[in-house]
C-alpha cells in the first residue's frame, strides 16, 4: 500500500470516529496571530506546544526557512490576508537553529534537479529569461540575520499597516527554547 492510500485509509477512520470534532473552531485565530515559520518537520507538533499555541489560536504559515523572499510571493499574500480579512493582529516570524537553507547549495540543488530528469536545456532556458536560479534557490548563512530580514521585508512592504508588531523568534529543534530576535513592540 503507497503512502497515499495509508492517509486516506487513516483519514477514513478519523471521520468515522468523529475525531476532528476536537478541533472544530472557525476561521478566525483565537489570539489574533499569524506565524511565519520553517517547514522543518521536526517543528510539525513542537513550534504550537512550544508557543502554547492550540488548533485555532493563528494563522500558521510554513515555507522552507521561515523566509519572505519576495515582496509579492505567496507568503508575503498570505500575510496580508491574515492581516486584512482574518483579523490577525500580530505577526511571529519563527526559524530555527539547524534549519537546512542554512548556507543552502543551489549547484548542488540543480544537480540533483538534473539527476532527476531536469534537464540542462530547461536550467539554461531560465536563466537565459533572466531568473536568477541561484539567488532564487539560496538559503541563508546566518538565522538571526535571516530573521531580521524577514522581519523588516514584512513590516516595510507597502501594503502592511505600521500598527502591526512584526516579532522574530529562532526556536531551538529539539527542545522548543524560543530565543527573542526582534520585539515587534519595541520597533
Amino acid at each position: 500500500m503507497g503512502l497515499l492510500n495509508s492517509l486516506l485509509e487513516h483519514n477514513r477512520a478519523f471521520v468515522e470516529a468523529r475525531e476532528y470534532e476536537q478541533f472544530e473552531t472557525d476561521k478566525f485565530p483565537d489570539k489574533n496571530l499569524a506565524v511565519l515559520a520553517c517547514m522543518d518537520a521536526r517543528l510539525v507538533e513542537l513550534l504550537p506546544k512550544a508557543m502554547g499555541l492550540k488548533n485555532g489560536d493563528a494563522k500558521l504559515i510554513k515555507n522552507a526557512g521561515a523566509l519572505v523572499t519576495h515582496q509579492w510571493g505567496s507568503v508575503m499574500r498570505s500575510l496580508l490576508v491574515a492581516v486584512y480579512e482574518l483579523r490577525a493582529e500580530e505577526i511571529c516570524v519563527v526559524a530555527h537553529h539547524d534549519c537546512g537553507m542554512r548556507a543552502i547549495d543551489p549547484a548542488r540543488i540543480l544537480a540533483n534537479a538534473q539527476e532527476r530528469g531536469v534537464s540542462a536545456d530547461t536550467i539554461t532556458t531560465l536563466r537565459g529569461a533572466g531568473i536568477d536560479l541561484d539567488a532564487w534557490l539560496k538559503g541563508f548563512d546566518n538565522v538571526q540575520d535571516s530573521v531580521r530580514h524577514t522581519v523588516h521585508t514584512i513590516r516595510n512592504h507597502p501594503l502592511m499597516p505600521k500598527d502591526i508588531p512584526v516579532h522574530g523568534l529562532v526556536i531551538h529543534p529539539a527542545t522548543g527554547q524560543l530565543d527573542l530576535i526582534l520585539d515587534g513592540y519595541a520597533s
